[in-house]
């Protein structure tokens, strides 16, 4: 049987990425960090009457991270920030959930892999801190809650 090929020549660097969502183009959809794509299966420990050598360790379901994007602070118009302010500060009922892509590409832009988080809606919107002697891009933090997650 032939090696299947690997089309990836060397493992993909992590800066260069996008985010797509609903709406979004151009520089709402540029973010200096993505973090939170993890899942966690939780567990319940079960101790049997009788043997003290172990504990049975059982699955309870499946725990993911907040989905947290950072970017330099944009423009009070941009879809993404409407989005925020939709929930956050108007709480308008309902909440209109959306996909949200993140897409590791290539050194031709082209997209290697794709994370898909559903059913994703902001539940923290933060400005980092501002310090006069650094000289630092203002940064706002965005923090979204998903159902789940799946790499294409």
């Amino acid at each position: 049987m032939a090696e299947e090929e690997n089309p990836y020549e060397y493992p993909p660097p992590s800066f260069h990425f996008s985010v797509a969502f609903w709406g979004a183009r151009g520089s709402d959809t540029s973010f200096q960090e993505v973090t939170g794509m993890s899942s966690e299966m939780e567990t319940e420990d079960i101790r049997e009457g009788g043997e003290n050598r172990y504990v049975h360790k059982l699955p309870k379901g499946v725990k993911h991270q907040k989905l947290v994007l950072k970017r330099g602070i944009s423009r009070v118009d941009s879809p993404l920030i409407t989005w925020c302010n939709d929930v956050l500060v108007n709480f308008k009922i309902p909440i209109r959930q959306q996909t949200i892509d993140v897409k590791l590409l290539n050194e031709k832009g082209t997209a290697l892999f794709t994370w898909s988080f559903y059913d994703a809606y902001p539940v923290r919107w933060e400005v980092e801190p501002f310090n006069s002697t650094k000289n630092d891009v203002a940064i706002e933090k965005i923090e979204l809650n998903f159902t789940y997650f799946e790499r294409s």
